[in-house]
């Protein structure tokens, strides 16, 4: 099938060059942009704009499901699945039709004891029942630009249907729901959180700068993060790991078919868990899913202290019982350094440097053992808070060896995470690093 992204670029291709649709314009300002999409859904009549109270009442009153769909507007680095694009699938149109439909483009006021979900990400799909009861989520990616190896619009339409066979056998199948329900919030909406609660209010403010008043997706795991850090000098495994992907134990499921295993990698935990090619998810954790974005949040609630998950699949017209043993740690194989969220990191752990690991070439060149560590220095920030690295003396090119002390620090998550976790803050950390054929010593503290 056509990825997603491909599908993407020749529908906005189209699109754009039929002039229908004047917010992706390139001339345009980011409020204009916003202020386009709000004037363009709002008369469409197929949408409740910023309006999610106004989508239950119509559920209540059709008994159908309620489609959220959170979607950050300005933002056009990313692949998503917009309602756009949505609309040119006839499958997925016609489709729609079943849900009382939501579009919710900032987060000022959202109700996070509703919506709890990673951060990062800035196109997400949430179904609930008209009782408020969350049947599920869909939307990830495991890369900062590409989202076609995790979401595409057939696994959106597939999640689609299993959402409204959920819908039908409710509530019978209620108790496959508990699990999937947002825990009580720290903070009710994302206004409360100390950090943003002095720069921004519950609403869009349409009517002066809509755009610096937008509470984004990011903003809410940042401002966690700032709160966490500040009350007990650390990361949550949850704010440091968040929402695992399941390729992180060996688990590849197929984007177009959403919850079908379409790949097991040998020797990880899904391998030896039994999992097999073919393999539809029916539960995790005893929860009903409908996509990876629910796997990941059973994920993300399980214990890096170690944790076993029951699992159910259809395999071969039978129901097959799996348990999936996760060691001690496992989280701690996750890739962050991709996610938005890193970038606060680099700046508090990090001075502002972007590191990746040494390429073998690189380490038989500089005769650097390839169970030692050997980041080398991509980026170096310039402006502040981002600039201490560079005020201490790091050039890009240069190979960290050494982070205090640390020689096993082999990649830049592993870094990221010690160097916030395990480093008090203001402390002055020595750095060694190699800079050509010469070894050098850098002092950079971290931050708060």
């Amino acid at each position: 099938m056509m990825s997603l992204s491909k599908y993407l670029v020749q529908c906005l291709c189209v699109v754009s060059f039929l002039s229908l649709l004047p917010n992706l314009t390139l001339s345009q300002s980011r409020e204009e942009k916003v202020l386009n999409d709000k004037l363009r859904f709002e008369k469409s009549g197929l949408w409740y704009y910023n309006d999610l109270e106004q989508g239950f009442e119509v559920a209540k009153k059709l008994n159908q499901p309620v489609l959220v769909v959170l979607r950050c507007i300005p933002c056009e680095e990313c692949v998503k699945l917009d309602d756009d694009i949505m609309e040119a699938n006839p499958r997925l149109q016609q489709l729609l039709k079943s849900f009382a439909r939501v579009r919710i483009v900032g987060t000022n006021g959202l109700d996070l004891s509703l919506f709890e979900f990673d951060t990062d990400q800035s196109f997400a799909v949430f179904v609930f029942g008209p009782d408020r009861t969350l049947y599920g989520r869909y939307g990830t990616r495991s890369d900062r630009k590409a989202w076609e190896d995790d979401v595409s619009v057939e696994g959106l339409v597939a999640s689609l249907e299993g959402a409204l066979r959920i819908h039908r056998e409710y509530p019978a199948n209620r108790e496959q729901l508990v699990g999937k329900q947002p825990k009580p919030p720290t903070f009710a909406t994302p206004e409360q959180i100390p950090s943003l609660a002095a720069k921004y209010g519950n609403k869009l403010d349409y009517q002066g700068n809509v755009v610096k008043s937008c509470i984004h997706c990011h903003m809410i795991g940042d401002a966690m993060r700032d709160y966490y850090r500040s009350e007990q000098g650390r990361l949550p495994d949850q704010w440091l790991y968040p929402y695992p992907h399941p390729k992180t134990l060996g688990l590849i499921l197929d984007p177009n078919q959403s919850i079908l295993v379409k790949q097991v990698i040998e020797g990880t935990p899904a391998a030896l868990a039994g999992f097999q090619v073919g393999d539809q998810i029916a539960t995790f954790q005893d929860q009903a899913i409908l996509s990876i974005a629910d796997v990941q949040w059973v994920l993300n609630s399980a214990s890096n202290d170690g944790a076993i998950i029951p699992v159910k699949v259809n395999r071969n017209q039978a129901t097959v019982s799996i348990t999936l043993k996760l060691d001690a740690a496992w989280k701690t194989r996750e890739d962050i350094a991709w996610r938005s969220s890193s970038w606060p990191l680099r700046q508090r752990g990090l001075g502002g440097m972007v590191v990746k690991p040494a390429t073998d070439e690189e380490r038989a060149s500089l005769g650097i053992p390839a169970d030692k560590m050997a980041l080398v220095v991509q980026h170096v920030g310039n402006f502040a808070p981002h600039d201490r690295a560079k005020k201490a003396g790091m050039l890009k090119g240069d190979i960290v060896l050494a982070y205090d002390a640390r020689t096993d620090l082999m990649r830049e998550t592993d870094l990221l995470a010690y160097s916030i976790n395990s480093v008090p803050v203001g402390k002055t950390v020595e750095l060694r690093i190699r800079r050509g054929n010469e070894e050098k010593t850098l002092q950079i503290a971290t931050a708060k």
